[in-house]
């Protein structure tokens, strides 16, 4: 079959077209709602280090800091906690105790207290 001046352009154009959609895939991948895995890999490591470093600084055990925030990786939870441990014996830093409750982690439901105090459980059980 003799090549044509479109059949060329349209080979360049197909080309064209395909470069354009795969160049803009973690656009479209963004407005889909599908994370690109690396980049979520590299957030949780962040978010991990900066959960390790604050648990550190308010004093909170690391085992503590691992249950609480199981979603993100043990491993960069304690290298935050090593980090700020290290920072704060260099510098001579105190903990920081925090003046609020621990949060529950996700998933985990609340029990919801009876309204007249736990009086109707107490009164049953004697």
């Amino acid at each position: 079959m003799p090549e044509t001046p479109w059949t060329s352009l349209r080979a360049s154009l197909i080309a064209a077209v395909l470069a354009v959609l795969l160049s803009g895939c973690d656009i479209v991948q963004q407005q889909m709602g599908i994370e690109n895995p690396a980049a979520k890999a590299a957030r949780d490591d962040a978010e991990g280090r900066a959960v390790g470093g604050a648990c550190r600084q308010s004093g909170r055990a690391i085992e503590d800091c691992y249950a609480i925030y199981a979603w993100l990786p043990k491993a960069s939870i304690y290298e935050g906690w090593r980090d700020m441990d290290a920072y704060m014996r260099e510098n001579k830093l105190e903990t920081v105790e925090p003046q609020l409750p621990p949060v529950s982690p996700p998933g985990a439901r609340k029990r919801a207290q009876p309204a007249d105090g736990g009086e109707k459980a107490a009164k049953k059980s004697s």
